[in-house]
């Protein structure tokens, strides 16, 4: 293939990598965002300290680190069109988990389903970081149906509006953000102070994405309006400036309650209620919330490539 524009590879390879997410899910072996974490604890390990600026620093070498490793991948395929569309396909394959997101969520639906309590508890860590003995079935099914909208953003979405703006650097760097934060941002007596720098970082990381997520899920949604509403009214109750944008989204496009007393470590959260007038979780709200976050992906997918082409082609008009 001979040289093309950096939207054109954008386009080829965003959508090559989100295919192969649908058809492949995530590696099976030698994952990269494993590989990554790794590294980062080992960081951590060499330089924690309870402080911010010591965690500031653990932020910008592991999140800076790889964002430079992948702008050098970059450049080394900078003009070669077909290898810089398979860099960019495996970069967005590598980095974007919304398979994966749905298989976990559906596992857990179907052990509800099937009245298994113990094993829809057991596999609840694998989706999110509450406590799963203290659920019963309705509230582990609120929880999937919660981190479904959430992880849509934070696995999907996100990355694809940094591939956008910034290419494979973006993608990697927007991965990175969001699993340190997912690794040292929570409020533990470890990290309250060494993982600062993770969590707001990952706030301003997670703004545009979130938003994105949110107004696609009131267009792919059964409810418009209660999804409009929902997102007007409750997004900003929530403590997370971008989980409440998509719960809250999510919430008025299924018609359902989420929000709540909930329980993270051992520590309890009275959190305000999303969409106080939608009914209480079911089950099968939970194929329903994979199957939104689905059409939320391919319509982001359709934004992100849409908005880098329009922007490649007005700066061409200009120049």
């Amino acid at each position: 293939m001979p040289a093309v524009r950096s939207e054109v590879v954008f386009a080829y390879g965003a959508t090559a990598g989100l295919l192969g997410d649908l058809l492949l899910g995530d590696p099976r072996r030698g994952h990269p965002v494993a590989a990554f974490g790794r590294a980062a604890g080992a960081v951590e390990g060499a330089l924690w300290r309870d402080h911010r600026a010591w965690g500031a620093l653990h932020t910008a070498v592991c999140a800076g680190g790889a964002a430079a490793a992948a702008a050098l991948a970059a450049r080394a395929v900078r003009g070669r069109g077909a290898a810089s569309v398979a860099l960019t396909a495996a970069t967005v394959w590598a980095v974007v988990g919304g398979t994966s997101l749905g298989r976990e969520a559906r596992a857990i639906g179907g052990a509800l389903a099937a009245g298994d309590l113990d094993v829809a508890r057991e596999r609840l860590p694998h989706l999110c970081g509450r406590d799963p003995q203290s659920l019963d079935g309705p509230g582990i099914a609120r929880a999937v149906v919660e981190s479904v909208a959430e992880n849509t953003s934070d696995a999907v979405v996100g990355a694809l509006v940094w591939g956008a703006a910034a290419g494979v650097p973006g993608l990697v760097a927007f991965r990175a953000v969001n699993t340190l934060d997912a690794m040292v941002g929570h409020r533990s007596a470890r990290y309250r102070r060494f993982g600062w720098a993770s969590a707001r970082l990952d706030d301003v990381a997670g703004w545009p994405g979130a938003r994105l997520t949110a107004g696609l899920a009131v267009l792919a949604g059964g409810d418009r309006r209660g999804a409009v509403r929902a997102w007007r009214n409750d997004a900003g109750k929530h403590p997370s400036p971008n989980a409440g944008q998509v719960e809250a989204a999510f919430a008025g496009a299924l018609g359902v309650r989420l929000g709540g007393t909930l329980s993270y470590g051992g520590r309890v959260e009275h959190r305000p209620v999303l969409n106080g007038e939608g009914r209480a979780v079911e089950v099968a709200d939970i194929e329903r919330a994979v199957r939104l976050s689905r059409r939320v992906s391919g319509l982001a997918l359709a934004a992100c490539v849409g908005g880098r082409l329009l922007y490649g082609a007005m700066k061409r008009r200009r120049a």
